[in-house]
């Protein structure tokens, strides 16, 4: 639904070379120039009349035609809008809309073709695309490179991952100057790329990097539609370069007019709280596409995945501990329904998991609609919808597309009439350039993970899914750029490191306890995310193997079950999961918090936060006056004060804390937790202690 407030426009004509425009966001906090010197057209950008990116040029290089040199602006058309609209979910219910647009439009002198590029600034950041119009001499073309740069006023300190790397975005935060991202830098501070180097030196986006003033700057984009996805290229400097992920060929983009690229996206606040609560993504997508969105629920979920993947008792494929026996299953479904869980996730139910299909696309091709034989579909889908569950269905590819793409209509047909309405898919692939692609004429092509190839892929699956009423968690997905604003059943992705890299890697190689305090500053300004938080049993709980039935002392989760709980708030997704197992949960009185945190939120504030250190965020239920609060901090322990001023004037609240232990810490005592029930006002401060790699949630209830 669309909410209009203000709409006006007005129109500006200008032409010839060094025309100077500018452009001021609503709040005037943020001030756009552009600039056409020699032919060329550039952007600057001033945060409160602080430079924050220097003079940075636009333009495009095809195969066919060039709108980089020999330019001039023909016109300039500045518009204004100002709406709200309501998200089927998400993290608020209603989303101001609130820009002013500066479109330049632009003519190659020397071929006389035109190009317009779109400037909307708001007030929390600046978005620019480009467009090419049908014109007689543009049909197809192929981009060779989009000449767009962000150069920074400061050479700050950034969190960055690597792009051309194996493990697409699984990876830990560097954090170096921006002057020296490096994969060598990488391999120094965070991890070994071992293996083939491929493409140029570059990093994934969400970028963030924040000056010393405090200001805070992440480069991405939204609406990444038919394109290839965006990394920016180091050039050892200040700044950054775009940088397209190329097809097999070396073609950045295949493309025809009339054309729009994705929106480039520089999101800016005056600390790293305010740009976690940036909506312009969001706003720089189309609205919603699906007209009945009756059946996209959000909710929470257990399953049979934690004891493959973390506890290592039970495996995907056949054989005496395979997990996805119907029995197995019922048990979940009968704890899911006990404790009013939505869903239970079930992997290894389908055929392929028995070859080598780990993790260079190879192997056996899995089957979407037959089942193993251990698992009874009929019999699991009558007893679920009598429990009141739905069956979380999973489509494991190992990145065989083609096999995918062949079973696409069946596989979800499958679905719908089996009653599943959610699908995790996956695409375990390890290989840097590893994806199988077979042309029209047989020929096999090597492509990237994130190419244009499989942004396509994607959203072929996301359209098929909505076709037959399905919703979507996406791992090893192409990075979210907001289309789940246009397709709300991409209702979460992976796209990070998550639990399971705590789950099956040892104590030196899984994730830092800083990690959770990096992600809502970096991958999370994308999209939400299924970490697959909730764990209890943070130190005995691996086995050896599935036949030796022994602790394994090497792995040690770096959390506390504290954290855990704040996690469900610090960490969005509308479908969050309950990770650990059952067992583990019946009888804990920390439990309840996970049954009581809801999925889908009225408003919500990030109260504070420093990269790589700490975070406090508080969510507001969309169906209750209930206020929730999760905070979490790095490997230090720290003490933070905390206004409760969110809390609605004049009512009491009752506030159930889950907190660590004295002297705990995810080191000492992870497993303890103290829970205690205060009486709090929006006049009230709060005092929160966290020990290492701890953290602390509360559920504000009015009296």
């Amino acid at each position: 639904m669309i909410i209009p407030i203000i709409l006006m426009g007005f129109y500006v004509s200008s032409c010839g070379v060094n025309d100077l425009n500018r452009l001021e966001s609503p709040d005037k906090s943020l001030v756009l120039d552009i600039e056409l010197d020699n032919g060329i057209l550039s952007y600057s950008l001033k945060k409160d009349s602080k430079n924050i990116f220097d003079k940075s040029v636009l333009g495009l290089k095809t195969d066919k035609f060039d709108f980089f040199d020999n330019l001039i602006i023909k016109d300039t058309q500045f518009s204004s809008s100002n709406s709200k609209w309501t998200q089927v979910w998400g993290e608020q219910k209603v989303v101001e809309d609130n820009y002013n647009q500066l479109s330049v439009y632009l003519e190659n002198s020397v071929t006389s073709l035109d190009m317009i590029v779109h400037f909307k600034l708001f007030d929390d950041g600046l978005g620019f695309r480009y467009q090419i119009e049908n014109q007689p001499e543009i049909e197809s073309f192929n981009i060779l490179d989009e000449m767009t740069e962000f150069n920074f006023s400061e050479d700050s300190p950034s969190w960055w991952i690597p792009a051309y790397a194996y493990r697409r975005y699984e990876f830990l935060y560097a954090n170096t100057l921006i002057s020296e991202i490096s994969r060598d830098k990488f391999s120094e501070l965070v991890e070994n790329l071992s293996g083939d180097r491929l493409g140029p030196e570059a990093v994934q986006t969400p970028f963030t990097t924040q000056r010393k003033d405090g200001i805070t700057i992440a480069i991405h984009e939204a609406n990444l539609t038919e394109y290839s996805s965006m990394t920016l290229k180091s050039t050892g400097t200040k700044y950054l370069e775009c940088d397209l992920i190329p097809w097999s060929d070396g073609v950045k983009v295949r493309t025809k007019a009339p054309f729009k690229s994705p929106w480039r996206t520089i999101i800016v606040g005056n600390n790293p709280s305010e740009i976690a609560m940036s909506t312009m993504t969001l706003n720089l997508n189309e609205p919603n596409k699906i007209e009945d969105v009756s059946w996209i629920n959000p909710g929470k979920y257990i399953g049979l995945w934690w004891e493959m993947i973390g506890t290592n008792q039970s495996s995907w494929g056949s054989g005496q501990h395979h997990g996805a026996k119907t029995k197995r299953v019922k048990e979940y479904i009968d704890f899911g329904s006990k404790y009013g869980f939505d869903g239970v996730l079930v992997e290894g139910w389908n055929l392929g998991w028995d070859e080598d299909w780990c993790c260079t696309g190879d192997g056996e091709k899995f089957e979407f609609s037959t089942p193993h034989p251990e698992f009874n579909d009929k019999e699991i889908a009558k007893y679920a919808a009598e429990k009141g569950i739905r069956i979380v269905g999973h489509h494991e590819t190992g990145t065989q597309i083609r096999n995918y793409e062949s079973q696409l209509e069946e596989a979800f047909a499958y679905c719908q009439r089996m009653g599943i309405r959610v699908v995790k898919t996956g695409y375990v692939n390890d290989g840097s350039k590893n994806i199988k692609r077979v042309d029209q004429n047989g020929d096999l092509h090597m492509e990237w993970h994130h190419g244009q190839y499989m942004v396509e892929h994607f959203r072929r699956v996301l359209e098929t899914a909505a076709k037959y009423e399905v919703s979507i968690v996406v791992h090893e997905p192409i990075k979210d750029t907001g289309l789940r604003r246009t397709f709300p059943n991409m209702i979460s992705r992976e796209g990070a490191r998550g639990q399971e890299f705590n789950g099956f890697m040892p104590i030196d190689a899984h994730n830092k306890p800083n990690h959770t305090t990096i992600l809502p500053f970096t991958r999370l300004l994308s999209s939400p995310m299924d970490y697959t938080p909730g764990i209890f049993n943070l130190k005995d709980y691996r086995y050896n193997s599935q036949s030796d039935r022994t602790i394994n002392k090497n792995h040690h989760i770096p959390s506390t079950i504290s954290k855990e709980l704040a996690l469900y708030v610090i960490i969005y997704a509308p479908v969050q999961m309950a990770a650990d197992l059952p067992s583990n949960y019946e009888g804990h009185p920390a439990f309840q918090f996970i049954l009581d945190v809801p999925t889908d939120w009225e408003e919500t504030i990030v109260l504070n936060g420093e990269i790589g250190k700490y975070i406090t965020t508080v969510r507001k239920d969309i169906n209750s006056d209930d206020w929730f609060l999760g905070s979490i901090t790095n490997e230090d322990s720290r003490v933070l004060n905390i206004n409760l001023s969110f809390l609605e004037d004049g009512e009491e609240y009752n506030g159930t804390i889950y907190k660590d232990v004295q002297n705990g810490g995810w080191l000492n005592s992870p497993e303890e937790i103290e829970i205690e029930t205060l009486l709090f006002t929006n006049k009230d401060s709060h005092e929160i202690i966290l020990p290492e790699g701890g953290g602390q949630a509360i559920r504000f209830t009015k009296k």
